[in-house]
Parts: C-alpha cells; structure tokens; sequence
C-alpha cells in the first residue's frame, strides 16, 4: 500500500469491497446520503400527487355541475333555451369553458418532481453498487452461515448472539471443552481437510493456501477456531498502565488490556471520547472515496496523534496520517500483512521513513453483529469496542518483518463499522525501540 499524499492533517478514506465508481453499498455514510435523497424525492413525490389530487378535484367539480345541468336541460331542450340566459351560457361554456378544462385536464402536474429525479438520478447508485450489494450478502450468508430465509426475512442475529459477537463466555466454554485428545484429532482431521482442499486447488488452477486461509477467516469471523489454550489464557490481563511514569498518566493510567500473547495485541480502552470521533468522522465524511485527500484544516488531529505517540512510545512525526474507513453492507478486508514484505523493496520508498513498524487501528463505532478483526495465522480475533484502539508490532526488533501479523476484517454482519489506522514507521524509533540482533525479537 502507497501513500498518495503527505499533509499536515490527511484523512484517507478507502471502502474494500467493490471497484465501482461510486461504491455506494461500501459505505454507511454514502448510504445514509442516499436515504435523505430519497426522502427528498418522496416529498417531490407527495407535492405531485396533492397538485394532481387538486387538477382532478377540479374536474370533478366542473364533472358534477355539468351533469346537473345537462340533465336538466335535456329533459325540456326548448324550454331550456327559450331562455335567453340559457342559450347565451350555452355558447360561453362551449365556447370558452370546455376550452379552459381541455387546458387544465392537459397541464402536467409532474413537471416539479420529474425535474427533481432527473437531477438527483445522476447520483443515485449504478448496476455495479447494486451487483455489489447482493454479493456482500451472498458473503455474510457464507460467512456466517446464515440460511436463506435468515437473510430474507431480516431475523439476524444481534448483538447477544455468541457465533456473531464472539463473546467471552463463548470463548471460555469452547476452550474448556479443548484438552489434549480432542486437540490431536481435529488437527489431524484438519491436516486431511487441507491436503484434500490443496489438491482441488491445484486442479482448479488455485492458489494452494487460499482454501485453507479462507476457511479459518470465515471460523474467525464467527468466533470460532480460537487457538489460545486455558494456560496461555491465564496469563492475559487487564491493567492500569502509566507507560513508564508518564506525567500524563501517572494519576489517570491508561486502561491496557491483553487481547493476545504472540503477537503481542494490546487494547487501550477509551482512548478516544464520542465528541473526539464525530469529529474526525466530521472530517472525513465529505471525503468518503477512493482516494487520498487533503484537509486544510491543521491542527485538529494534534490532540490524537500526540496521545498516540505518548501511550506507544513512539515518534508519529514519521508516521502516517490518519487513515478513516466505514464499512458499509458486507464490508470487509481481505487478509493481508500492514507491513512491506522482502519482495516489496519499494513499498513505502516514496516516504524515505523505513517500513511499518506498528499498527495504532482505533474502533470509532460498535459494531452489533460481525465486523471483528481477526488475525488468521495465529486464530485471534479482535472486535470493535467504540473508543478502543488496539495496537501490535509488525516487525521484530531486529526490523524483520512478523509474518503472524497477518490479518483481516471480518464482513459487518448488522451496524455500521467506522476505523481509523494510525501507521508508524521505522524512521525516528532507532532510540524508542532499540533493534537487537536476533531476528524473531
């Protein structure tokens, strides 16, 4: 991944799950846009069928006068127009009335509202957001075995349901159940499922490891497939941290929470506050694209980059800016490594700061259903918690890259998932985090 532009405060705003120009269905904030757009055309709509409602009100009208009057009239036509009166408003009604009910039976009331679609149409999502949006349902079915009358009758699961949220007690039941004898037998169960799975793949012409990555993603994604053991288990913990005597910390400690040993994965909770988040959701809502943009407004971020420098440790003058991305329906990332890999020397080369040392990635919303972030290559599963961030290393101390970082974002099953990324990178660490010589360090 590239940096397309360095500034003093940079939102980059990026939606994962399809190539379209528009991307609607990738993003709640987009969407949400659509939905005051069709409010807006619902009250066109309205306004159309009430200046309709009054056109044929009048007609009615002009209708039900006429039949009085014709009745009448024809039951004595001589008598009726030996009446001077009688024949004069004759020739007038002929003559100019059913002239001016023609024009008003001819006057087209949808001019206002066929204006108005005309005008919004040209943002209102295209085949490709509609393809899209049927293919992230097709994925959360997938991936979270959903039936089909699941989806359509829109009975998904909330947040208490344990195969979606994951939650702890979930966790705890199936790790208890886990000992030894159980161990040996699912893995050699597994090692018969992936050998049969490879060679499908390599009939089908596929990558040989794509099967089986994808299989514990989708596991993950539903809280299931946690590897840590009970013992490994026992020795996570929740503390409050000063971060070595930190004066801003020393008498309001930082809420550190382990959520994984090898890689070390640290929550921080509350480290951003509500108002904190709508603004940098504020920020970045106009720029809600594929693309890289410039704020002009400097200064507002100070605030979060100086916390994030001040509880990691590390210098964020060489970091990245904050990267903002709202996961829509289905939304999701794909696994993939934060740092650049041997075989892409040239990764970050246009920044001239190193590799990406660490990962800063702040949950600005909760997510009911779905949205974890799951790291497949070591089975741990992260989920959102708004106002958390979660921090790990991507490379060692020695600068080698840690392949068990490997991670990915799990499709949004219900809600609505806002993140922001802060990367930090190797230039300006050399006396925050000492390299060593050992390569796994």
């Amino acid at each position: 991944m590239e940096l397309r532009g360095v500034c003093c405060v940079l939102l980059t705003c990026l939606f994962y799950t399809s190539s379209a120009d528009k991307d609607f269905f990738t993003s709640i904030g987009q969407m949400t846009d659509l939905l005051y757009t069709e409010k807006d055309l619902v009250t066109s709509l309205k306004d159309y069928i009430r200046a309709e409602e009054d056109k044929l009100e009048q007609v009615k009208k002009w209708a039900e006068k006429l039949d009085v009057l014709s009745a009448t009239a024809t039951q004595d036509p001589e008598g009726f127009l030996g009446h001077p009166v009688n024949a004069f408003k004759l020739m007038k009604r002929l003559n100019t009335e059913w002239g001016e009910l023609e024009l008003l039976v001819l006057k087209d009331m949808s001019d206002g509202f066929i204006s108005n679609l005309t005008i919004q149409r040209q943002y209102f999502p295209n085949d490709d957001d509609q393809t899209g949006a049927a293919k992230a349902l097709m994925r959360l079915q997938d991936t979270y075995r959903l039936d089909t009358h699941t989806i359509s009758s829109g009975e998904l699961p909330d947040s208490a349901h344990q195969r979606a949220n994951g939650n702890l007690k979930y966790f705890e039941y199936q790790l208890a159940k886990q000992n030894k004898v159980e161990a040996e037998e699912g893995q050699k169960e597994k090692e018969k499922r992936e050998r049969e799975k490879r060679e499908a793949s390599d009939k089908k012409g596929r990558p040989t490891d794509y099967l089986p990555e994808r299989r514990k993603y989708e596991q993950l994604c539903r809280g299931e497939g946690i590897k840590m053991t009970p013992r490994r288990q026992s020795l996570m913990f929740c503390r409050y941290s000063d971060n070595n005597h930190h004066p801003l910390y020393v008498l309001g400690p930082v809420k550190q929470e382990d959520e994984w040993d090898r890689p070390r994965i640290i929550r921080y909770h509350d480290i951003l506050s509500n108002s904190e988040i709508e603004k940098v959701k504020e920020l970045a809502k106009p720029r809600l694209r594929r693309a890289t943009v410039h704020d002009p407004q400097t200064g507002k971020l100070t605030t979060i980059n100086q916390r994030i420098e001040d509880i990691t440790g590390l210098n964020v003058k060489t970091a990245e800016e904050l990267q903002v991305a709202n996961y829509g329906v289905g939304g999701q990332y794909e696994p993939h490594f934060d740092f650049g890999r041997k075989d892409e020397p040239d990764a970050f080369k246009e920044l001239g700061t190193g590799n990406r040392i660490a990962t800063w990635l702040i949950y600005m919303s909760d997510v009911p259903s779905g949205g974890a972030t799951v790291f497949t290559d070591v089975g741990a599963a992260v989920w959102p918690k708004k106002g958390s961030a979660v921090f790990w290393y991507n490379l060692f101390a020695s600068g080698e890259g840690d392949y068990s970082t490997r991670h990915a974002a799990c499709p949004v099953l219900v809600g609505n998932k806002w993140v922001s990324n802060k990367w930090m990178h190797e230039r300006g660490q050399e006396f925050r985090r000492r390299c060593t010589l050992n390569e796994s360090e």
